[in-house]
């Protein structure tokens, strides 16, 4: 079996964890391990994952970062320490489990049967399952992943899904190797940079992606997601067409090549 470790980037979240579905998980598994990233919470979270790991020694680790670093500092220092570790597969996940935990299981075996490089989960709205999103945030979710398309030129439905299990490799190590441009909208960006980490086309790498339909989506109460941040998004989104369809776009590749 292949062995998977799964980065939780964890923000003030000791309300939120639920931390026997996590267990049960592990207990189910004992190839699946998790990674918890404690960006400076102030709250109790940090404790919380010391409870956590005292249970499940071998297949808990904590990062503990001083300061607060926001999500995607976070899951990108928790995807180089897990790309030391002598794991096959590699992914992220929400801390609040919008996806839950049995999808790691689904991603997984996608991964083999699919040969492919990554698996993500797609917030589709379809019969038979059960996706609970606000109207707002679906409808803002739908023009920001459009737009997203159109940066990446590739066709993706869901491009902000907490939830993404990757095959480690040397270009995945090179894609998180330094520190990402923007913040809310750092996925677009990750995508954006494996290209230029491997010299092929991006039409040549996605062909090697997989988009997951959830079977489960929770808009989880308490969530730190709020109106203001999409605009946030939007204006990351322009920066990121600067960075990639103009002349900058060797600037922003030097950034992303050089030792």
């Amino acid at each position: 079996m292949n062995k998977t470790q799964i980065v939780v980037p964890c923000y003030n979240e000791s309300k939120r964890i639920k931390a026997e579905a996590f267990l049960g998980a592990l207990e189910k598994d004992p190839n699946l391990s998790f990674l918890f990233v404690n960006d400076g919470s102030t709250d109790d979270t940090f404790n919380l994952l010391q409870s956590l790991k005292e249970k499940k020694s071998r297949q808990i680790e904590i990062l503990n970062l001083e300061k607060n670093s926001g999500k995607a500092e976070a899951v990108r220092r928790g995807m180089l320490k897990s790309l030391e570790g002598p794991f096959d597969n590699i992914g992220y996940w929400d801390a609040d489990l919008a996806t839950p935990v049995s999808a790691i299981e689904v991603f997984c075996r996608l991964l083999d049967s699919r040969d492919a490089e990554i698996v993500m989960g797609s917030r589709v709205r379809l019969l038979g399952r059960n996706i609970q999103r606000k109207a707002a945030r679906h409808y803002l979710g739908r023009i920001f992943a459009t737009c997203a398309s159109f940066l990446l030129n590739i066709n993706i439905y869901d491009t902000q899904c907490g939830a993404k299990i990757f095959r480690a490799s040397d270009s995945l190590k090179k894609v998180f190797q330094k520190p990402f441009k923007v913040h809310w909208t750092f996925d677009v960006e990750m995508f954006a940079r494996f290209p230029i980490v491997t010299g092929k086309t991006l039409a040549e790498i996605s062909s090697r992606w997989v988009e997951c339909p959830l079977d489960e989506w929770f808009d989880v109460q308490g969530s730190n997601i709020k109106p203001k941040h999409f605009i946030k998004g939007g204006g990351e989104f322009l920066m990121l067409c600067l960075y990639l369809r103009t002349p900058a776009r060797k600037i922003y590749e030097k950034y992303l090549l050089e030792s």
